[in-house]
């Protein structure tokens, strides 16, 4: 099975797309068109790296210190049949795994595929990115309207549990000593 990538490689260490240290696979492909998306290169369906899954799943096997992968993009729900097979795989060698889309969560739900998706996904990331709501404030997300979703709990109570500890950098700066 093939996925469209906007890079061929995997970007490693990061700490801006998700809790702890991760490894992030930039998906190409997205129709939201979100005015003053940070990554409108990965837009066209047609662009980037056609990569067999099986190469990303030898990929993440030889990763140390990550504590997970972030499936980000374009919209990896676009994507959703190869994004789950990753996710799986990711899960069953101990990475725990966050995902960033344009749709919101109520919908992906209703969409058998994404919904799949959905079940190897532990943290979410909903919604389109609103220019008028950008907020530097905010941790792992870049608008007021987009939320960090409980991926499991939502599942199995069927709504919506978002994740607060991360509403606001400001709160969390006093946590930090220096």
């Amino acid at each position: 099975m093939k996925i469209r990538l906007a890079d061929n490689n995997l970007l490693t260490d990061s700490i801006v797309d998700g809790e702890g240290l991760r490894t992030v696979i930039w998906t190409q492909g997205c129709s939201h068109n979100c005015k003053g998306c940070h990554n409108p290169s990965t837009h066209d369906f047609n662009k980037g790296v056609l990569k067999d899954v099986e190469e990303i799943k030898e990929e993440l096997k030889k990763l140390k210190f990550q504590d997970g992968i972030t499936l980000s993009g374009g919209d990896p729900f676009f994507q959703a049949e190869p994004c789950k097979e990753i996710a799986k795989f990711a899960k069953s060698i101990g990475l725990n795994v966050w995902a960033y889309t344009g749709f919101l969560f109520e919908d992906l739900i209703k969409i058998e595929e994404m919904k799949n998706l959905l079940n190897y996904v532990d943290v979410l990331v909903d919604g389109k990115f609103e220019l008028e709501n950008k907020s530097l404030n905010l941790m792992f997300r870049g608008s007021t309207n987009q939320r960090i979703i409980n991926v499991k709990k939502s599942l199995k109570d069927g709504k919506v549990h978002v994740i607060r500890k991360y509403d606001n950098i400001k709160k969390r700066k006093k946590e930090v000593i220096i």
